[in-house]
């Protein structure tokens, strides 16, 4: 047999009910468990890394405590702690920096106090330095204000000496402590931050010659990690909500780093229910167009009919609510709101062919899921619904987002649609959002190293500001003499999170951890690593490596068979190298098959 030519599969653990850990309920509690709720959300807890600023030594002391983990207990002596103690002139206040963004709370440990009432403290988290400084406003979104939409981030609260107390659930790298009351000495052992996450592994990777790539790549997978909570969210400080659409990046981003995980069926279960037929999920006809595009991209990754089948009649309920909305010669009357994303929003003639486009995907999507389901007259009411569609296509109006969906969708030749606009200008009238379908359209199109450069240069662009995840929307503009998020604003500069934002995220508003940025990260690995799925349940891949201007690169891939590993180089001619019999051959279920290219993955 000719094992030499296998592609690497790397073995991956099955957890058994054996190999989890237990619940164990107090006997107290009896065998009823109708009122109580597992927490499947792990935590940690982390030390802050750097003391940004005290208001003063005089009112701050020995800050720099903080900056170790403690034991985790309370105790009467003050040596070990950080004092906090307000003047009527100096308020003491200390701002902390975690390093990184997190999705959680604070937990303070404290210690003795020369009064015993509780004293009056004031957190604020915030995702950049500006923000965890901000004064927040309740009327109209503003910039320059924060606020506690979806999620408290200033709070106002009693806290006892020698005890324990836990704050928050929200968005954060920052936080900011100060001391409301005169008099009072208040000493904290621990100010440590709760990182509540999913305690899954990474069992996809990306690694490749040039480091700031890789550094996107897991900043996407992190920036969607964070946001796996109990539901797949589209942010961690706001909305903190199932957006269908906003999913689609997110759930891409899972297949590539996470695999098969629950949270989004569980999602997209809640989702439907939460807006039954005939509703749009959120309201919004777009988004429906997602669920469709989701559901099979899902299906093609981990194969499962009997998900597929669970989702049967709220599928075909869906085309045949499309259907009633087209009429014969093309027009339709899904909804009188057009949306894909909102910086696209003022340019309507875009939108509008872009919203089309996105509906001939769905449909396009709507048709296979019902041919696998065996429902052959919903696969053809989908196909004629798309043709009645296509009979009127409108032009993109130099939307990026529109010239995307449309050579995704078909509607436009990829040369053209990135040629006359997607190309135009680089990574100027990216998006954070819709920047996924132009660069996979720039990959329709063989346009891979523009593709590249893009990457590097407008998500690239987020870290160079101080980005630890990636944030709703971002303009390259907007770095044209910004300061850090991570630092005071500078005399003269922009503030990068108080100065920006548009539409529903001005100002402090603004997300800085949004799953839906998170494009690059499977775009890296389908174009670079050249993964692609070819059958349900990656039963066979087709490996086409990318490498443009890079060396090497070098990744895993999950699959519900196994950890796929490729490794490609580029040697001194161009030509690109890998570490398998050059033959074109395949290595399917049970034996050999010449007919696709390169490797396919093979059950353990």
């Amino acid at each position: 047999m000719k094992t030499k030519r296998i592609l690497l599969i790397t073995g991956i653990c099955i957890m058994t009910e054996l190999g989890l850990a237990q619940n164990h309920l107090p006997p107290v509690f009896g065998n009823d468990t109708t009122n109580i709720r597992h927490d499947e959300i792990s935590q940690l807890y982390l030390s802050p890394r750097k003391v940004v600023w005290t208001s003063s030594e005089s009112s701050v002391s020995t800050p720099r405590v903080l900056l170790k983990l403690s034991d985790g207990q309370s105790e009467m002596v003050k040596e070990n702690a950080c004092r906090l103690r307000s003047m009527p002139n100096d308020t003491a206040a200390i701002l902390l920096d975690y390093g990184r963004e997190l999705h959680g709370g604070l937990k303070l440990i404290l210690g003795p106090s020369n009064k015993r009432e509780p004293a009056t403290i004031r957190i604020r988290f915030g995702e950049s330095v500006s923000e965890a400084c901000s004064p927040i406003r309740y009327t109209g979104w503003k910039k320059g204000f924060s606020t506690n939409d979806h999620a408290m981030r200033d709070i106002t609260m009693k806290i006892p000496s020698n005890g324990q107390i836990e704050i928050g659930n929200t968005g954060f790298r920052f936080v900011r402590i100060d001391l409301l009351q005169t008099g009072v000495n208040v000493h904290i052992k621990e100010a440590s931050a709760i990182l509540r996450y999913r305690d899954i592994p990474y069992l996809g990777s990306f690694r490749c010659s040039d480091e700031r790539l890789n550094q996107i790549w897991m900043t996407g997978a992190y920036t969607v990690h964070l946001n796996m909570q109990e539901y797949l969210w589209d942010g961690i400080k706001r909305d903190r909500l199932i957006w269908l659409g906003d999913m689609h990046p997110e759930v891409a981003t899972i297949m590539t780093v996470f695999g098969d995980n629950e949270v989004v069926p569980k999602s997209i279960d809640l989702a439907c229910k939460q807006f039954p037929l005939p509703k749009w999920l959120n309201n919004m006809s777009a988004y429906s167009m997602w669920y469709l595009i989701i559901q099979y991209e899902w299906y093609m990754h981990n194969g499962d009919m009997d998900y597929l089948r669970k989702h049967r009649d709220y599928i075909i309920g869906l085309i045949d609510r499309i259907d009633e909305c087209v009429d014969k010669d093309g027009n339709e009357t899904l909804a009188k709101s057009r949306f894909l994303d909102w910086p696209s929003s003022p340019n309507e003639a875009g939108v509008e062919a872009g919203y089309r486009a996105l509906l001939c995907w769905s449909l396009d999507n709507a048709e296979k899921l019902c041919n696998v389901l065996g429902e052959k007259e919903y696969a053809a009411k989908s196909l004629a619904i798309a043709h009645r569609i296509k009979k009127i296509i409108k032009q993109p109006n130099n939307l990026k987002q529109a010239a995307a969906l449309m050579s995704i969708a078909g509607l436009m030749s990829p040369q053209k649609a990135c040629k006359d606009v997607i190309s135009v200008g680089g990574a100027e009238g990216f998006s954070t959002f819709y920047g996924y379908y132009m660069l996979q359209a720039l990959a329709q199109s063989g346009e891979y190293q523009q593709a590249l450069d893009i990457i590097r240069q407008f998500w690239g662009g987020m870290l160079d500001l101080g980005a630890t995840t990636f944030w709703e929307d971002f303009n390259l503009d907007w770095a044209q003499n910004a300061g850090r998020l991570d630092e005071f604003v500078p005399e003269g500069k922009k503030d990068i999170h108080g100065d920006f934002g548009a539409y529903c995220y001005p100002g402090f508003r603004h997300s800085f951890c949004h799953g839906w940025a998170s494009g690059p990260t499977p775009w890296m690995t389908q174009h670079l690593l050249g993964i692609e799925v070819l059958e349900p349940g990656c039963k066979t891949l087709r490996i086409t490596p990318n490498l443009c201007d890079l060396e090497w690169v070098e990744g895993t891939f999950p699959t519900p068979y196994g950890i796929v590993y490729v490794k490609h180089s580029k040697g001194a001619d161009g030509k690109i190298t890998i570490p398998y019999d050059s033959q074109e051959e395949v290595y399917n279920n049970f034996g050999w098959a010449p007919d696709i290219d390169r490797f396919t993955v093979s059950r353990q």
